[in-house]
């Protein structure tokens, strides 16, 4: 077997605790006992991280090396945190750029955890009217189709889905209010990568598969094929132009605190800097040339605040989302559900351990889908976190049947807008269920926690004039569905699937987790967390382990395809467990381990201080403690 471990034969996941009759003499193994060692025998490729003073899990090996710089060299998790969503920024623009959304949740060492919603709002030309009646883009509406998407009235590419940039805003008020360092120290690991930086093999493949749409573009050809040329990986890639927009940023800062300001004041000079003078102006005046709707006076009223998290509470275990602007309480939903059932019983990955899961986040997509939207446009119901909501919902679960419905709760009178019942459907292609995304989480021995989700400016995008900052594209989450929660209107957030995740146990910190995947979010961080929280995997083992994925949803991109009943199932899982779940009416299907869209990582802190870290090998993540 060489490096590789398998995982039934690791006695420090823990795992055997629940299947101690194994290991008991010659006595001979029931099916029950046979069944799960076969599901356990699977390879681990990567050892867990351990450290002490801090352990950090992100989307790449440079993102990964900035944090813990940072963290070596005095700063708290919160500096760490904003040095790698910009460092990310620079160097995983495939899945993540400057003008993109980094939701964060935030643990401080006073025990309280806070929510940054770092995601933009629609422009204030950005209406349903518009959308209805506007002409489609022949150009990008081919490109949507070479890469196995369709776009619905908002399109997909361009500059018309352009949102205000929520990511820097989302870093400058963390650092302002939980950090410890400038702007300046935290920013110079990004201008530095910007300035020029080795390409990784994913990078350079995501600019050859965008080479026809960036030839539309000649701002965006200029910065990713310069002279007409891909960059090859181990080539030295060069964002000039983002660059020194970064150190503008940082000179704005130094010229706050030569003229006195604190280091809060200096950082609200670079926020000002950014919102409401030259880079604000330049992105809007570009995209108005282009037909786009982002203008000045966006950018200008938009502000981010920090605000109070969603929470529930499983078996003793915290567990915390960002608000109804994004798909987290779908993981909230379905952990309540399941608190119904003695999971550890059911036995970990077993075909009726996979159903009841399955069958639970159906009924939260369904919720997610008829009833989530930016809280500040629309009434959501209370009731869907309660444990009584759960219960009801929990009696709907057939243990030996498979719903093929969509089934949203009902409030009073207030009747849900599914978008099933509207007549444009379609299969959900593997391509759509999964968006480009990254992960960053930290722990630290003083009780922080830092989980985020960047996301937006993927590629291929567009590059906003000499600016170097690529815009999102996350408009064309929202609906055209009149009289839907999440309806495009001018100043409203999209409901997003970006999704950090912390837990808390009895109020101690716990674990800090996030992945890639778009609509599989939800799905995967809920195996993540049940396979640590219930089976006691260390976090590499739960983010490598076999994960499932139901399509049984509506997608949150493009025309928001629906796949009713669909279940992936990864191809390290035994033919039994197909086998069996296709005897409940799954509509089972076979995918390879390393398409499965997500790509989590994690931290968890033990009881005895020890913070562990492990990070998808699948998808190339990088773990690292200190």
């Amino acid at each position: 077997m060489g490096r590789k471990r398998h995982i039934a034969l690791v006695a420090a996941l823990g795992l055997l605790a629940t299947c101690a009759a194994f290991g008991q003499g010659r006595r001979q193994l029931s099916d029950k006992q046979r069944r799960q060692r076969e599901i356990l025998r699977w390879e681990l490729f990567r050892p867990v991280v351990r450290g002490q003073h801090a352990a950090v899990s992100a989307g790449t090996p440079a993102v990964t090396q900035v944090t813990m710089r940072v963290l070596q060299s005095g700063g708290n998790a919160v500096d760490a945190g904003v040095a790698a969503l910009l460092a990310g920024a620079v160097t995983e623009f495939s899945h993540f750029g400057f003008g993109g959304e980094a939701p964060l949740l935030i643990r401080t060492p006073d025990g309280r955890v806070h929510s940054i919603a770092g995601v933009g709002r629609a422009p204030a030309l950005m209406t349903l009217e518009f959308f209805l009646n506007r002409e489609k883009d022949p150009e990008l509406e081919l490109e949507a189709v070479q890469r196995e998407h369709k776009t619905g009235h908002i399109p997909s590419y361009g500059t018309l889905p352009a949102l205000v940039p929520g990511m820097v805003d989302a870093a400058l008020l963390a650092l302002q209010r939980f950090g410890t360092l400038p702007f300046g120290e935290v920013a110079e690991p990004a201008a530095s990568l910007a300035q020029q930086h080795p390409i990784d093999n994913m990078r350079s493949r995501s600019i050859a598969e965008a080479s026809s749409f960036l030839r539309l573009f000649p701002t965006s050809l200029a910065v990713y094929a310069p002279d007409g040329r891909r960059p090859r990986p181990g080539d030295l890639f060069r964002q000039d132009d983002l660059a020194a927009t970064i150190r503008s940023m940082v000179r704005a800062e130094r010229a706050a605190l030569a003229a006195g300001k604190s280091r809060e004041d200096a950082i609200e000079a670079v926020r000002d800097y950014f919102y409401r003078g030259p880079i604000a102006r330049e992105i809007a005046e570009f995209v108005k040339s282009d037909g786009g709707l982002l203008r000045y006076e966006d950018f200008a009223a938009f502000r981010l605040e920090v605000e109070q998290p969603l929470r529930t509470v499983f078996h003793g275990y915290e567990v915390y989302k960002a608000g109804f602007w994004t798909q987290g309480a779908v993981l909230l939903q379905a952990l309540n559900i399941l608190e119904g059932y003695d999971l550890e019983a059911l036995g970990w990955n077993t075909p009726q351990y996979i159903h009841h899961l399955v069958e639970s986040l159906k009924l939260a997509f369904a919720d997610r889908d008829a009833w989530y939207a930016d809280p500040r446009f629309v009434s959501v119901p209370v009731e869907l976190l309660s444990k009584q909501y759960a219960s009801d919902r929990r009696a709907l679960i057939n243990p030996k049947r498979a719903s093929t419905k969509f089934r949203p709760g009902t409030f009073g009178k207030r009747r849900p807008v599914h978008p099933s019942r509207h007549p444009r459907r379609r299969p959900l292609p593997d391509a759509l269920a999964s968006k480009d995304t990254t992960s960053i989480n930290i722990a630290s021995a003083d009780g922080m926690l830092f989980s985020a989700s960047p996301s937006g400016a993927w590629m291929p995008s567009v590059i906003a004039g000499r600016t170097g900052i690529p815009l999102t594209q996350r408009g064309h989450s929202f609906l055209t569905i009149p009289g839907h929660p999440n309806v495009v209107e001018p100043g409203k957030r999209p409901r997003i699937t970006l999704t950090p995740t912390l837990v808390t146990h009895r109020g101690e910190p716990f674990m800090a987790l996030s992945t890639p995947g778009g609509d599989q979010q939800e799905q995967a961080l809920l195996q993540v967390l049940l396979a640590a929280l219930v089976f006691n995997f260390n976090p590499q083992a739960a983010v490598e382990a076999p994960r499932f994925q139901s399509k049984h949803l509506v997608a949150s991109f493009d025309d928001h395809a629906m796949e009713p009943n669909v279940l992936l199932l990864d191809e390290r899982m035994p033919s039994f467990v197909f086998e069996d779940l296709d005897a409940l009416g799954h509509q089972v299907e076979l995918r390879r381990s390393r398409n499965s869209g997500s790509a989590p990582t994690a931290v968890k802190v033990l009881r005895n201080g020890v913070i562990e870290a492990g990070a998808d090998p699948y998808a190339f993540r990088y773990a690292a403690g200190w």
